[in-house]
């Protein structure tokens, strides 16, 4: 009966059979003791569980490795590992269920000091070829993101199930190295192992990533194959892979196809739609999330303000932040800055900075960094310089203030200005993270960066983009040379300008892809104005779809036009 309570977690009726045992003949009896302790750790009552622990008058391993495990099942690591050295006091051995619920535990653990140490004592213990404990530890390493050891412990064990390849699988993916999961994946199915759905929402979220939408999709046909059904958290994880990889679109279709929708099932979607430059659909979104119910987070109401923010909807973004109070929903430094970023963009830079000076909270190097970005935008110089050197103040090895600043100058021609501040970032150590773009051809991922020429198609990029330069130009492309930060004639800056990281992996995308096909981008900042207003023109020039990721959204580029609506 007890066993049955424990799985139907029927925690009342449990208690009754317990008040039962204790009035019983049986209220000494170890196995019956031992049950209870399961029920209440199975039923998260670790208090009640530890209470019962201690008032035992004898023990055995059973005893103590359902308390470890109920302790290490309720992410409560502290409790797990204070357990061990007194089992061993004890003059007991633990087992293999033992060390691998201790190891789970170890794997939430500030460091991997207590992990190495239960793992040299698997080692002395032979143990590290158990098949459970050599899972735990490679889930133990992973989780301290320590890759390299845990695949030597996987290659180790000669006995390998679902569990053990899902742990690797899992830590590729929480390290973003989308390409080594899905090597993983493949690995596995090459071995006999069919995927679960840990498996595959692992590798939707590695994936996400790195934005890899052929892969995903591949993935996603495989687990339609063997009969995957679009529960919930792997769902999500497919949402959530596709709003990222650039294709909302897809990540629609998924959401109206998932068997339940919760509360993560909606702010993946409305982060996609804010992504995408779909303000206006975000926030009937919300508005339908509302009517349906479901309590918003703070992570909802941070989608819907940066979708405002993207989108200019300047009295909606005010509205919601005011909403959150009524849903008891603190807002934190990240709500705050997307109402920076919503006046800023506005132009409204004095409301901006007002609001800042009477936010209720310190502000962050983030906030005014938010009004930098304003400033730079609005070639507001005074605001911009003072912003950049409350950044700097709290933030000194962050470049970002300081490029902008120089950004800032050079688009008003105050050369001398920019010298100042590039002598700055010298002097301090600073240095600006280099611009490159990536472009996924046929499996495999070509990186480039500005007047790159160590690519082996080198000439014919440059040939291509001279190409798609003159068409674009015919149709009214003007080179704007503010982008380039450094003093030089206006042909040798415009020269400069052509050869941008995003450029030459367009030009090399027209190479390698058939005529007509969408075309997808990904950079690690954000885009500059020449290559927008450039990429505008090629899109109706080529009669291309041209999809950029870059830092901070997605543009789709249709027909002479953007998504953003010139609004980044």
């Amino acid at each position: 009966m007890l066993r049955r309570c424990t799985q139907l977690r029927k925690i009342n009726e449990g208690r009754l059979v317990c008040a039962h045992v204790l009035k019983s003949m049986f209220k000494h009896d170890r196995l019956i003791h031992n049950t209870i302790l399961n029920m209440y750790a199975k039923c998260g009552l670790m208090d009640e569980a530890r209470k019962l622990f201690d008032e035992m008058p004898v023990t055995d391993m059973v005893t103590w490795t359902t308390m470890i495990t109920g302790y290490s099942q309720n992410n409560q690591s502290d409790g797990a590992v204070a357990l061990f050295p007194q089992m061993l006091r004890m003059g007991l051995q633990p087992n293999e269920f033992t060390l691998s619920s201790l190891l789970k535990a170890l794997g939430f653990w500030p460091s991997d000091k207590c992990g190495r140490q239960l793992h040299a004592y698997c080692l002395k213990y032979g143990y590290c070829s158990n098949l459970y404990v050599g899972s735990a530890l490679v889930d133990m390493y992973t989780r301290h993101d320590r890759i390299d050891e845990a695949q030597s412990i996987f290659c180790l064990l000669v006995n390998k199930n679902e569990v053990s390849w899902n742990a690797l699988i899992a830590g590729y993916s929480r390290k973003g190295e989308g390409e080594h999961a899905l090597c993983m994946l493949q690995e596995m199915l090459r071995a006999g192992f069919e995927p679960t759905h840990f498996t595959y929402s692992s590798v939707f979220g590695a994936l996400s990533a790195t934005g890899s939408l052929e892969q995903g999709k591949w993935v996603h046909a495989h687990m339609i194959k063997s009969g995957g059904q679009l529960i919930e958290f792997v769902g999500n994880a497919l949402l959530d892979m596709y709003a990222k990889s650039g294709s909302i679109e897809d990540a629609e279709k998924v959401f109206y196809r998932l068997l339940r929708r919760d509360l993560v099932s909606w702010n993946s979607l409305l982060t996609g739609y804010a992504k995408h430059g779909h303000g206006r659909e975000c926030v009937r979104k919300f508005e339908e999330m509302l009517r349906r119910g479901i309590q918003p987070n703070d992570i909802t109401f941070l989608c819907v303000l940066n979708a405002c923010s993207h989108a200019g909807l300047l009295d909606e973004g005010q509205y919601y932040f005011r909403l959150m109070k009524k849903y008891n929903v603190e807002a934190r430094v990240v709500h705050h800055v997307t109402i920076v970023d919503l006046l800023g963009r506005a132009g409204l830079l004095d409301r901006a900075k007002k609001f800042i000076e009477e936010m209720p909270i310190e502000p962050t190097a983030e906030i005014w960094g938010a009004l930098l970005g304003a400033c730079r935008m609005h070639k507001d110089m005074k605001l911009g310089a003072y912003a950049a050197e409350r950044v700097f103040e709290l933030n000194p090895n962050d470049s970002g203030p300081l490029v902008l600043l120089s950004n800032i100058y050079a688009s008003a021609g105050r050369w001398g200005e920019v010298v100042k501040v590039r002598r700055m970032m010298q002097k301090n150590g600073v240095k600006k993270e280099p611009a490159c773009s990536w472009v996924d051809i046929e499996n495999k991922v070509h990186m480039f960066v500005a007047n790159d020429d160590s690519h082996p198609h080198g000439k014919e990029i440059r040939k291509m983009w001279e190409e798609v330069s003159a068409k674009i130009k015919e149709i009214g492309y003007v080179p704007d040379t503010s982008h380039v930060l450094f003093f030089a004639d206006k042909q040798e800056r415009e020269s400069r300008l052509q050869h941008h990281s995003e450029k030459l992996a367009l030009a090399f995308a027209l190479l390698k892809t058939p005529p007509g096909s969408t075309i997808r981008i990904k950079k690690n900042i954000r885009v500059c104005g020449d290559c927008h207003s450039a990429f505008k023109f090629a899109s109706k020039a080529l009669d291309r779809e041209i999809i950029l990721r870059d830092t901070n959204r997605f543009h789709h580029f249709h027909d002479g036009s953007c998504s953003c609506g010139d609004y980044w």
